[in-house]
């Protein structure tokens, strides 16, 4: 029998942490400028990592072809990142530094990431400042003109370069500029409203996708020599969740089962700062940034019997400020699973607030005295007025409301150095992939990753796989395997439009989100996940028996979009609290019940769970096969992580 690490080769440059990424890029082959005119790229996504890949690409000189499903790359989800992006500049001049930067995500991941991805991460964070700035990204100045930073949680430097509340919107703006200049060039083409619904494997190589046109319902096939992925995460498995609405699994997902190996998926992040459910109407949940701990300080009650009495009434020595109470060396700037699982831990002793007590507050009121209100109000004002909308609160007089709400992904398809996939030519970037985050993503680090990926890191690796391709020629859509999956997709789709059941693609997608946030939401434990496994099992044998979706293929179909999705999320539900079952230890987004010290922390086995866990396909109604990456620690010493 094969090895399972043979199939995992990370690809990891050999030499010094701090060189592997030089030595790397000076030993990269390259594809010359005469013969990028002969090779093709598909990237499928818009948001920071897809369009910042596409525009770099078609800048060098390939043929680009990019896929959205929205009308507009500016509708990425990337555009809902509000607080801000990391790079080590210290231009605060507070001890920041790459080292450090690199330091505060390995630890911050709980020690479950791969160290040479994660420092060349923070060795190009420096550069995507510097890019973001020549292409007009507004970023907020101090009084002198200078770039200004704040902190985010689980660092203790001020490294968050922002744009007022709105940093994910700007930067996808810049991005955006860059890729409309490449396809007015026409170095790229934009296909919008297009969602890739598989891909092509031609020869162990991935040579294309299948497309369907969203408003004609045409199927369509497009070839490259190589595709990216940068379709985002996977986060609307809870139904309930920060993501868009649109936001889904199905490119990676189709991917996992064409042989794509799915890396950790279980690492699911928790977002402290969530406006809590107000009802079972709900689809969507809303964010307020993590930037708001910086001068927002989360509390509650001491007395359970207050919990119902307006926030103001209720005097300083009656409040108990847990996160400052619990972790005095990061105070409210612990990381996002330490302040989720602390926020939920008080709302579990019975002193939650609000109509539902699920809830603790986040209170300015004493920045506001120390900073005056138009301070606030510069830093944070567009979050404010958003609260004010959705609550009729005001925060700048009332504090707020909020609650962990499920947000980011750090799992997603496994990658290498290179970030390619275990099916050649296939590549992830962004958040689609697992290499960078570990067991919990630091805040504003997912807006670096993405630019990194797309701008820094994909233009230099991917050249060592096209290198081989330009004798290949263009590949024909005509090929049997084109035919072969294009054919499979229409196959599916007429399943998914005749079952002519009486239950709707949403119904099901809301049941499966309880599933999963109730057995393998904030904390888990092997009984719950056991029954999830085989409550999700049940739901989809319903799905494929009761699902009704109105209308018709041929033309522009939402539900049928929807039920696809669904169709996905409910195997990768399955996939999740498999991998989540299998890791007997709690660390980062990861929380087992039966693994936790006394003092409630995760508590970490690092003996037996120190890899990164891919998950090969293996059918329908076969078990996944379990691979391993180890992760092998060569600057860092791995410690119990300690916020305190």
């Amino acid at each position: 029998m094969t090895s399972i690490y043979q199939k995992l080769d990370s690809k990891i440059p050999p030499g010094p942490l701090a060189e592997k990424w030089d030595y790397y890029k000076n030993q990269v082959p390259l594809v010359s400028a005469n013969n990028k005119r002969r090779i093709d790229v598909i990237v499928v996504g818009t948001g920071l990592a897809g369009a910042s890949a596409a525009a770099s690409l078609g800048e060098l000189g390939y043929n680009v072809k990019v896929f959205t499903f929205h009308d507009s790359p500016r509708r990425a989800h990337s555009i809902a990142a509000q607080g801000g992006i990391n790079a080590a500049k210290n231009y605060r001049n507070d001890g920041d530094s790459v080292y450090r930067l690199f330091y505060d995500t390995i630890k911050g991941g709980d020690y479950r990431a791969r160290e040479a991805n994660v420092y060349r991460l923070a060795q190009v964070s420096v550069n995507i400042i510097d890019q973001c700035v020549a292409q007009g990204v507004p970023f907020a100045r101090e009084y002198g003109g200078l770039l200004d930073n704040r902190s985010f949680g689980g660092t203790l430097v001020s490294r968050t370069f922002y744009a007022r509340g709105q940093t994910g919107q700007q930067l996808l703006l810049g991005a955006y500029q860059a890729l409309s200049r490449q396809i007015s060039l026409g170095s790229v083409k934009l296909y919008n409203r297009h969602e890739v619904l598989d891909i092509v494997i031609v020869d162990g190589k991935c040579r294309g996708v299948i497309a369907r046109n969203l408003l004609t319902g045409e199927l369509e096939r497009h070839s490259a020599h190589a595709v990216i992925l940068a379709t985002g995460g996977y986060s609307n498995v809870f139904y309930l969740s920060t993501n868009a609405m649109l936001c889904n699994v199905t490119a990676a997902w189709r991917a996992h089962r064409r042989g794509a190996f799915f890396g950790n998926p279980c690492f699911t992040q928790i977002h402290p700062t969530c406006i809590p459910v107000s009802g079972d109407y709900q689809s969507k949940l809303t964010l307020m940034s993590e930037s708001l701990r910086n001068d927002g300080r989360c509390w509650v009650p001491k007395d359970p019997a207050d919990t119902q009495k307006h926030p103001n009434d209720i005097p300083e020595e009656a409040r108990d400020y847990f996160l400052e109470r619990r972790y005095p060396a990061f105070g409210n700037l612990v990381p996002r699973d330490i302040a989720s699982r602390a926020a939920k831990a008080e709302c579990d002793a019975g002193k939650g607030v609000g109509p539902s007590g699920l809830a603790v507050y986040l209170d300015f009121s004493d920045a506001i005295k120390r900073l005056g209100r138009e301070t606030i109000a510069a830093r944070y004002g567009n979050l404010f007025e958003m609260y004010e909308k959705i609550t009729g609160e005001n925060p700048y007089e009332v504090p707020m409301r909020i609650y962990p709400a499920v947000h980011y992904t750090m799992g997603g398809l496994w990658v290498d150095y290179e970030l390619m996939t275990t099916i050649p030519g296939l590549y992830a970037a962004g958040e689609a992939n697992f290499s960078d985050h570990g067991a919990n993503r630091l805040g504003a680090s997912a807006l670096m990753q993405g630019l990194a990926d797309g701008y820094f890191i994909l233009p230099y690796t991917i050249g060592a796989y096209l290198s081989k391709e330009i004798r290949t020629g263009p590949i024909s859509t005509d090929l049997p395997e084109f035919e072969r999956t294009e054919r499979e997709v229409a196959d599916r789709i007429r399943r998914l439009m005749s079952i002519g059941g009486n239950e709707s693609p949403e119904s099901f997608h809301r049941r499966l989100g309880k599933i999963m946030w109730n057995k393998c939401g904030m904390s888990r434990n092997a009984k719950g996940l056991q029954e999830a496994i085989e409550e999700i099992r049940a739901l989809r044998e319903e799905f494929w028996r009761n699902l009704y979706v109105a209308g018709r293929a041929d033309e522009f179909n939402p539900e049928l979009e929807k039920a696809w999705r669904v169709a996905d999320f409910l195997e990768l539900g399955e996939l999740i609290c498999r991998d989540a079952l299998h890791r007997n230890e709690s660390c980062g987004g990861h929380f087992r019940e039966e693994y936790q010290t006394a003092d409630g922390e995760a508590l970490r086995d690092d003996e037996n769970y120190m890899y990164v866990a891919a998950w090969e396909w293996k059918g329908e109604d076969e078990q996944p096969v379990l691979h391993k990456e180890p992760l092998v620690y060569e600057e860092i010493k791995v410690a119990q992580r300690s916020y305190k």
